[in-house]
């Protein structure tokens, strides 16, 4: 039996983390866990582009756009969408969602879900790097063992073909 999996080694790859203007003080302390992690595992700071969307709603059409550019190995989301009085809230994080998995699957790199969607400021403060963790952190290294594990599946492939 042939096991494929990514690793964890981020030498010569390059990301694109797209951050939520909207609930900036959740998003940057993703975007900090989303940093150090991806150095940690040997992701040079230069390797790293930052790219400030308005909010959750608008990541996709950008996602699709670095994704045509082709300069990136992955593209990690980060932002916050908080319920509030009405449903909105479900709007902008369903169609952010199917929008940026749409960008994965069309253009075939790792889109990384790291939008908080949460029922109060205090969840998202949890998850961007205090009791549960960071999730910044967790989506960065999806899309770094994504990247990993795609490069491998193209190479036993024999290339990048469709």
């Amino acid at each position: 039996m042939k096991i494929i999996q990514g690793n964890m080694i981020g030498t010569g790859l390059r990301f694109a983390i797209i951050a939520s203007r909207f609930n900036e003080l959740i998003t940057s302390k993703l975007i900090e866990g989303a940093k150090d992690a991806l150095m940690r595992h040997d992701v040079r700071h230069q390797d790293i582009d930052i790219y400030w969307v308005p909010g959750a709603w608008e990541q996709p059409v950008v996602a699709k756009e670095i994704a045509l550019g082709g300069k990136y190995d992955a593209i990690i989301t980060l932002g916050a969408v908080i319920k509030g009085d009405t449903t909105h809230h479900e709007y902008v994080a369903g169609e952010a969602s199917k929008g940026l998995a749409l960008v994965g699957l069309e253009h075939r790199i790792p889109v990384a879900f790291g939008i908080l969607t949460c029922d109060n400021l205090e969840q998202a403060l949890m998850r961007a790097g205090s009791k549960a963790g960071n999730k910044g952190a967790d989506a960065a290294l999806s899309a770094l063992e994504t990247a990993n594990l795609l490069k491998e599946v193209r190479s036993d492939r024999g290339g990048n073909e469709a």
